[in-house]
């Protein structure tokens, strides 16, 4: 598992994190998000052992990650930038994760090189982004991590390889309990492959639930309000916008007690419908002064 404890780092007088946790359960997918600047990328570092925390803890697998080559060897890190030796191939890459990966599996290697036909001896200068992708993933699991850390893994890559990169992150999770940490602007995509879910705004870590108790935390509720009623007082709604006469509330609050609230305000009619991750996200971020305010659903 990932665990980070009242993480602190400032640089040249900004505070890029302030005293944040996190925790990622083992066999989890967990998916990291927030606007850009806020913190992401530098969390990511941490837990990757490329930064020391200034103040507060990161531990993975149970141990310190920062200058501990035993734990680095059993995590797996794809940066959105991906890095290679300016003239290697694929094959080579491969020798060389082999040489500090004790865990890598030359023919799961052998496997995915099928799976994704990309030429092992071409130069991966001259690969496209989306095949340096393909090429990241498949060397990061083939090493066989029991941590795999993703910074958007999918940018670059079209529909079909996408979901075949997230189909084999998956199974790779379902046979062998990988845990994974994924920082992704695509909240569709992370929707549905995760299964807990961190949002930070501004170096803080604003919530983190699983996803199934964040998307019940906010309730889309569609509502026709009888002559001269008003939407009751003892809901909490976050945003709300008209349409003709249906109106749309966005409402913080379970399911459960949304809708006793409003079927004892005997409506003409009123309907609840689940939130996507990226309604969750937007509303959320609303109400700290994230400029989502004058979206409409």
């Amino acid at each position: 598992m990932i665990q980070v404890k009242q993480l602190t780092k400032t640089f040249d007088g900004f505070r890029a994190l302030d005293d944040l946790t996190l925790t990622v359960p083992k066999g989890a997918i967990y998916g990291l998000v927030g606007p850009n600047g806020a913190g992401k990328s530098t969390v990511i570092r941490h837990i990757t052992g490329i930064y020391r925390p200034d103040k507060g803890s990161v531990t993975v697998l149970g141990a310190p990650v920062y200058e501990n080559p035993a734990v680095k060897a059993r995590i797996a890190y794809i940066p959105d930038d991906i890095f290679y030796f300016p003239s290697a191939g694929l094959g080579e890459m491969a020798s060389f994760y082999a040489g500090i990966y004790p865990s890598f599996d030359r023919q799961m290697y052998k496997e995915l090189l099928g799976a994704f036909s990309l030429d092992e001896k071409m130069a991966l200068r001259r690969f496209s982004k989306g095949m340096q992708k393909q090429a990241a993933f498949l060397l990061s699991i083939a090493a066989r991590p029991e941590v795999l850390i993703l910074d958007e893994p999918v940018d670059g890559l079209d529909p079909v390889m996408r979901r075949q990169v997230w189909g084999l992150l998956m199974q790779d999770v379902a046979e062998r309990g990988t845990t994974v940490l994924v920082s992704s602007h695509n909240l569709r995509e992370l929707e549905d492959v995760c299964d807990h879910v961190g949002i930070m705004h501004k170096g803080k870590m604003m919530l983190e639930r699983t996803l199934a108790e964040l998307q019940d935390n906010v309730v889309k509720a569609q509502v026709v309000l009888r002559e001269g009623s008003q939407v009751p007082q003892e809901l909490n709604v976050l945003h709300r916008s008209a349409s003709g006469k249906i109106l749309t509330l966005i409402i913080r609050g379970s399911q459960e007690e949304v809708n006793r609230v409003l079927a004892a305000a005997n409506p003409v009619f009123f309907d609840l419908v689940p939130l996507s991750l990226e309604e969750v996200f937007v509303y959320e971020l609303g109400g700290v002064d994230y400029e989502v305010k004058s979206v409409i659903l």
